[in-house]
């Protein structure tokens, strides 16, 4: 299974700056998307139709905000929209489909970069989330957890670490919320496989960051324990450029 994360940062402006030619290029078997800013009379489901996938969306209730979507090769067994909880729900920030023997689930975290007031929100999301997965684990033990989680665990996760230190995305309590998913058992699949610094998924638009590689490695395709065995493969594909995030790469056997 090959399964890739992306955060389009919009669909359909993803899609004037070939989107599509990279995913008939690109292959994926379930493509998890974040922050799609489309609802189902604004996404082009037919378009993806005809490369071959079941297309499922979980769009916010705002208009051009957030929302999730799926698309995938093999029909799932089961498509489960949002997390149950109303105030995550509304904002279109999980969707998951159940396969045979693993699942996969789309999940765009909130960010606090714009006040107190989202920094608060997405503090309760945090434990909030943390729960609502512990449990899933336990109901679907071969679980992929894919998406924009808008925080970078470790300072090798970002290219300033000292002048970031009290950034939202990279404040002590996220970090340890990140160190506590871990240790709960769930495998950072990328740094499963490498080690190595400057590897980084979202880039600031502003002072040509992204040609400097001044970036945060916040996206990931995070895997329970009982997965390793199967795990073969993970990078990030720097070379798509149709977001200001990247996408992020999980083969599995």
């Amino acid at each position: 299974m090959r399964i890739i994360t992306y955060n389009v940062n919009g669909i359909r402006a993803a899609l004037t700056k070939g989107f599509d030619e990279w995913l008939k290029a690109a292959k994926p078997d379930v493509l998890c998307l974040q922050e799609i800013k489309a609802d189902e009379s604004k996404f082009d489901k037919a378009l993806f139709e005809d490369m071959g996938y079941h297309v499922y969306l979980h769009p916010a209730v705002k208009k051009g905000y957030s929302g999730v979507a799926i698309l995938s090769k093999e029909k799932p067994n089961h498509i489960e929209v949002g997390c149950g909880m109303d105030c995550y729900d509304v904002e279109g920030r999980v969707l998951r489909a159940d396969y045979g023997d693993v699942s996969v689930m789309s999940v765009y975290m909130p960010s606090g970069s714009s006040g107190d007031l989202r920094q608060d929100f997405k503090f309760q999301w945090m434990d909030d989330f943390y729960g609502y997965i512990g449990d899933l684990k336990n109901q679907l033990p071969a679980l992929v957890v894919s998406g924009d989680y808008n925080i970078c665990h470790k300072p090798i996760d970002i290219h300033n670490p000292k002048s970031n230190a009290k950034s939202s995305g990279f404040l002590p309590e996220e970090r340890e919320w990140m160190s506590k998913l871990v240790e709960s058992g769930f495998i950072d699949t990328f740094r499963h496989f490498n080690q190595e610094p400057h590897n980084y998924t979202w880039w600031s638009y502003r002072a040509g960051a992204r040609n400097k590689n001044l970036g945060w490695r916040i996206d990931y395709n995070m895997a329970t324990a009982n997965l390793r065995d199967r795990l073969t493969r993970s990078a990030i594909l720097t070379e798509a450029r149709h977001s200001d995030h990247c996408p992020v790469l999980l083969e599995l056997e």
